[in-house]
This record gives structure tokens, sequence and C-alpha cells, in this order.
């Protein structure tokens, strides 16, 4: 693990072959048996297996996973908490209302699926934009423990909120909100459109993020240090927030909410890799890539035991879980 440490280029080459390997997996094995020779010989059933649902799914699980790890470590940096997660400033609160909204709405059945995706990513910028408006002081400063006070009680309003919708919607409507709000990568939108802009989104923000890696270094001296070193942590703050918020409402907008991935990642990272956010962020995003791909296909090859297929969402907070427990012992007693 030291040398892993200390040779960043080692680590770099380790994530991107478990991620490769990870990806090729899940594109050959499923619920379903494929035939990868016919699917690329011609027309079939593999064929259409392999282009409609295997590459689409292991490509959103891939983005999926890279945003909300990489969001879950920025938010961690900026808010100097440990246990911030992707959806504490209150994203994951307006992406669920927004995401139920418009499966209760007639708007679902006559757009379809991109319609939930459109309402929970909606949802998750009007999250952001309140959470950024009452978290200022007034000289317009944001404060970060506001940012997390105020993350957490919209959340829980919008769970009643969410409560009180499916309680009055018919019971097979329950059950898909119940799913969606569980986090799947099963839904039926996973179309081109959805593929590109969830991987566009995450591919842009992971650039924007990059950039501040050596502010971020800094913050984590405490603000008076990264005061001294010119880094203006007010103005970081509010750029990570930005960036982070988009990263994690994209995600949300096309596979509902996955929890533990954007907690656990980063701090397996820097078990790993150290503090260093310059190595960090783009660690984060290969190992979160390959964990959300690995996690989806076990609820995948899980099918034919439970004839039914899981959320995936259940599956990372099941290994999430004790995961991180284990992290944080090994860490306090090292």
């Amino acid at each position: 693990m030291r040398r892993l440490v200390a040779r960043p280029g080692l680590l770099f080459a380790v994530l991107l072959v478990l991620l490769a390997a990870t990806a090729a997996a899940s594109v050959l094995f499923g619920s379903v048996p494929i035939d990868l020779s016919a699917a690329l010989s011609g027309p079939g059933t593999d064929r259409l297996v392999l282009l409609h649902e295997r590459i689409p799914r292991t490509a959103i699980a891939a983005a999926v996973g890279a945003a909300l790890s990489v969001a879950g470590l920025a938010f961690q940096a900026v808010l100097a908490n440990p246990l911030a997660d992707p959806y504490v400033v209150g994203v994951a609160g307006g992406a669920a209302i927004g995401g139920t909204l418009a499966m209760v709405l007639p708007v679902a059945a006559w757009v379809g699926p991109p319609a939930v995706s459109a309402g929970a990513f909606l949802g998750g910028l009007g999250a952001i934009l309140l959470t950024w408006r009452l978290s200022r002081d007034r000289t317009g400063r944001m404060r970060a423990y506001e940012v997390l006070l105020v993350g957490v009680v919209f959340n829980t309003f919008a769970s009643a909120v969410v409560m009180f919708l499916k309680a009055i919607v018919r019971a097979e409507k329950t059950q898909e909100m119940l799913l969606w709000l569980m986090g799947t990568l099963s839904s039926e939108a996973r179309g081109p459109v959805a593929v590109g802009t969830v991987t566009l989104a995450t591919a842009v923000g992971i650039g924007l993020l990059w950039p501040l890696a050596p502010a971020l270094n800094a913050l984590a001296m405490g603000e008076e240090d990264a005061a001294r070193v010119g880094v203006d942590p007010d103005r970081v703050t509010k750029r990570v927030l930005a960036v982070g918020s988009l990263l994690v409402a994209a995600a949300v907008s096309v596979a509902g909410m996955i929890g533990f991935v954007g907690l656990v990642v980063p701090h397996a990272v820097r078990a790993i890799a150290g503090p260093d956010h310059r190595v960090g962020i783009p660690a984060t995003a290969l190992l979160g890539a390959a964990f959300l791909i690995c996690a989806d296909l076990l609820t995948r090859l899980a099918f034919p035991v439970f004839e039914t297929e899981a959320p995936v969402g259940v599956l990372t907070a099941l290994v999430g879980g004790p995961a991180f427990v284990w992290l944080l012992k090994r860490r306090v007693d090292r």
C-alpha cells in the first residue's frame, strides 16, 4: 500500500486495470447469458442485449459511481466533515421530490421515463439554490456548518413530502417510487441521450474540480492557513459545492438514490493514496466507477437465486456500511 502512495502512476495503472476488468465482466455476464461472438457477428438477440442493455448499463454505472464518489470527496474536503456524503447539501431531498412528482403527475405517462430523470434533475438544482441561499450570511459569505444544517433539515422535509405522495397513490405507483428511491440502474431510461448526458456531466464536473485540488489541499490545513497561501476559502467552497451538486443531480436523475458510494469510496482512496487531492480526485473517480459497476453486476448475477433484481442501492448500503466501519476502525487504531 505504501508503494502505491509513493507511486501514483502505479496506483492509476492498478485502478485502470480494475475498472477495465469490472466493465468487461459487466458486459459479458448477467442474468441472461450471451454469446459474444454471435453478438459481434450480426443481428440477433445476443447483439440486442449487448448493445441496448449491457453496454449502456455499464456506462451509466461507471459515470454515476465516479460522479457520486468525486462529489463525496469534494464535499468532505470543503465542509471539513468526514461523514459528508453527496446528498448532504439537500440534493437528495430535492431530487426525490422532483422525481416522485414526475411519477405521480400525468407527465410521466405522456413523456415516459425521461420525465422522471428531468424532474429529479430539476428538483436537485432547486435544492442546491435553496441551500445556497439559506446558508449565506449578511455579507454573502457561505458558512459550511449552515450548509450541513440546511441540507439535513431539507432532506427531512423532503422525506415527509415523499411519504405523503406514496400514501395517496396506487400500490403499483408506490412500488415504482420505492424502487427508484432505493437506487436502481435497471430503469428504462438508458437510451443514448441518458448515457451521453450523465457521462458528459461527470467528465465536465471532474474536469472542473481537478484544478481545485491544490486549494482543497490547502483547506485541509484550515481556512486561516489556506488564506495565508493565497486561497480564498469562500470562493473555493462555493465552486466546489456548485460543481459537486451538479454531479450529484446528474447521477440521481438517471439512477435514483444510491447511497454509501460517495461516503465509502473517498475514505478508501485516502487510505490507499493519502490526502493529496491531485491524486485523490482521479483515483476516486476510477475506484467509484469500478465499485458501482461491480455492485450492479452482483445484483444481476443474483437474479436466478432471488428471481428478482434487487436495487443496486440496497447492495451498496449492505456492503458500504460494514466497509465504512472497518475503514474508520482501521484509521482510529493506527
